[in-house]
C-alpha cells in the first residue's frame, strides 16, 4: 500500500516504533483531507513520531531520499495547509503523539509544551496551574499546538494579547535535513542576532517541523463579564468598540462581530443554540472584559458604558451573562458559526483584516459586490471586529449546486480580495495562504518581499522537501 522503497520503509519503521507508520489506504485517509473537504491528497505514508528524536530521524530519511514532507497537527487548516497533493509522493508526518506538557513556570509564567499538545489542552493545564493561555481559537479542541503556531493563529483574544507570535519565547524544530534546531530559550530579552523562532511561526511548515515551544502565559482572569449585544451594523460595532477602549481599554479580552445572516445560521442549523435576546437584529457583537483582580468593577464598567450605548442608540437591545454557563453559551453562538456555515451549504472563505476604521466600509461594499456577482448569495460576516479581521464568508444561495459555486470561488475572492487591497487590507489575516490562496500571492506579496521569502525558502530548505505546494505559487 505504499510507494516507499524497501530500506526507507525498514529504516522508518525502525526510528518512529510500534504504531508509528501508517500505510494502510484506511488508516491514512483521515489524514489526508483537510477539514472542509475541499482538498484531497495521497501520500506514501503516515509517520506519527512520539519524540523530536523520532522525527527527526523520520525528516532525516526523508530528506537523503528526497520525499517531501507535509507537517500536520490537528488537520484544522481553513486553506489546505496540511494537506498532501495527488501526487503520493509526500510522507505526512503527525505531531499527535508528541502530547506532553513538559512544565509550567509560575514565576517566569510561561509553559514548555509539545507540538502534538491540542490547544484547549494547553489552555486546561495553565488553567489548573493558576494561570492562563490566552489563545482561544473555534477549533481549540482539535488544533494542535504545533499548527497554532506554524499558522501565527490569532482568535478571540487577540485584541488584547496579540497573535500566537506575541506569545513565543522559544521553541525546537526539525530543518529539512533532519537537524534540530534548538531555540529553547525562555527569555524576554535577547539580542543576539536574527530572532529564527520568528522564521518558523507563520511559515506554515515549509521551513520545519516545530515539535516544541515555550509559550508565555498570562494571570488567570479573577473576575469576567460579558455580554451580547444587538447593533445595527458593522458601524454600530465599531462606535461600541471605541466606547469600550475609550473607556478602559485594558479590560477588553474579546470583541467579536456577527452577522444577522450568519447568527440565524447557528440559531437554525446549530443544537442547543438560542438567542437570548428578545428579537433577532440585524447584527450582533460580543464583548467580553478581563481582569486578573476580583471584585465587581468590572459590571459597573460594562453597564456603564452599555447604558450610554442604549442613549446613544449604538445598541437596542443586549444581555449580561449572569453566571459562567451563560458566557459560555454565548460564546457556543459565536463559536458554532462556521459550523453553521458548512451545514448550510458550500462556502467560500474569505479571512481578511483591514484598517478599524475600514471596516464598515468594507463590509458594505464587499457584500454589495458578492450579491451583484452571485444573486442569491449569503453573505455571512463574522469575526475580530476589535483587531480588523473579518471573516468574510459567502454561503451558496439556497438551492444552488454546491460544486457549482465553488467552482466561482476564485471569482468571489478576487471580488472580495479587490476591495480589501483598496482599503489597505491583507488577503489572509490568520488562516494563512496554504495552497487554497498562492495564486494571490504574486500580486500581493510580488517584487522583492515574495522574492525575500522565497530566499529564505532556498536558504533553509534547498530541495524543497518540507510541505511543498504551499504559500508559494508555481514556479
Amino acid at each position: 500500500m505504499t510507494s516507499l522503497p524497501p530500506a526507507l520503509l525498514a529504516a522508518l519503521e525502525k526510528a518512529l516504533g510500534p504504531g508509528g507508520l501508517l500505510t494502510d489506504a484506511s488508516d491514512m485517509a483521515p489524514f489526508l483531507t483537510d477539514w472542509r473537504s475541499l482538498f484531497h491528497g495521497k501520500a506514501c505514508a503516515v509517520a506519527r513520531p512520539a519524540s523530536t528524536e523520532a522525527c527527526a530521524e523520520a525528516v532525516r530519511l526523508c530528506a537523503e531520499h528526497n520525499v517531501p514532507v507535509v507537517p500536520q497537527g490537528g488537520n484544522t487548516s481553513m486553506v489546505g495547509g496540511a494537506t498532501p497533493d495527488e501526487t503520493g509522493h509526500a510522507l505526512v508526518i503527525v505531531t499527535s503523539r508528541m502530547n506532553k506538557v513538559r512544565e509550567i513556570d509560575p514565576i517566569d509564567n510561561t509553559m514548555v509544551i509539545e507540538a502534538g499538545v491540542t490547544l484547549k489542552a494547553a489552555q486546561d493545564a495553565a488553567t489548573n496551574a493558576g494561570l492562563m493561555l490566552p489563545l482561544s481559537i473555534s477549533s481549540e479542541g482539535s488544533a494542535e499546538i504545533g499548527g497554532v503556531l506554524a499558522t501565527n493563529a490569532g482568535g478571540n483574544n487577540t485584541v488584547r494579547y496579540g497573535n500566537a507570535r506575541e506569545l513565543v519565547l522559544g521553541l525546537e524544530a526539525v530543518l529539512p535535513d533532519g537537524q534540530v534546531l534548538n531555540l529553547m530559550r525562555r527569555l524576554r530579552k535577547d539580542n543576539t542576532g536574527y530572532a529564527l523562532r520568528q522564521l518558523f511561526v507563520g511559515s506554515e511548515g515549509t521551513l520545519g517541523l516545530i515539535t516544541t515551544a515555550i509559550l508565555q502565559l498570562q494571570p488567570k482572569p479573577k473576575s469576567v463579564e460579558a455580554a451580547l449585544c444587538a447593533v445595527a451594523d458593522a458601524k454600530g460595532a465599531l462606535a461600541l468598540f471605541s466606547a469600550f477602549r475609550n473607556t478602559e481599554p485594558s479590560a477588553i479580552q474579546a470583541f467579536e462581530f456577527m452577522s444577522g445572516l450568519s447568527m440565524n445560521l447557528v440559531n437554525t442549523l446549530i443544537p442547543d443554540a438560542s438567542l437570548p435576546l428578545s428579537e433577532p437584529a440585524p447584527a450582533y457583537v460580543l464583548v467580553e472584559l478581563a481582569s486578573p483582580r476580583e471584585g465587581g468593577a468590572l459590571r459597573d464598567l460594562m453597564e456603564e458604558v452599555l447604558g450610554k450605548a442604549f442613549e446613544d442608540g449604538l445598541v437596542s437591545d443586549a444581555v449580561l451573562a449572569e453566571s459562567e454557563t451563560q458566557r459560555l453559551a454565548f460564546w457556543k453562538l459565536r463559536e458554532e458559526h462556521a459550523e453553521a456555515q458548512k451545514r448550510a451549504g458550500a462556502s467560500v472563505k474569505n479571512d481578511v483584516s483591514v484598517p478599524l476604521s475600514a471596516i464598515p466600509t468594507f463590509i458594505d461594499r464587499a457584500t454589495a459586490a458578492c450579491e451583484k456577482l452571485i444573486p442569491g448569495i449569503r453573505v455571512a460576516p463574522f469575526g475580530h471586529i476589535g483587531d480588523g479581521n473579518i471573516h468574510f464568508n459567502l454561503v451558496q444561495p439556497e438551492g444552488a449546486d454546491g460544486k457549482a459555486f465553488l467552482a466561482r470561488d476564485h471569482e468571489m475572492m478576487d471580488t472580495v480580495a479587490n476591495i480589501v487591497r483598496e482599503l489597505g487590507g491583507s488577503f489572509s489575516a490568520e488562516h494563512g495562504v496554504g495552497q487554497l490562496k498562492t495564486y494571490m500571492m504574486p500580486s500581493w506579496r510580488g517584487g522583492a518581499e515574495l522574492d525575500m521569502m522565497r530566499r529564505i525558502k532556498g536558504a533553509v530548505d534547498p530541495e524543497g522537501i518540507m510541505n511543498p505546494g504551499k504559500i508559494f505559487p508555481a514556479s
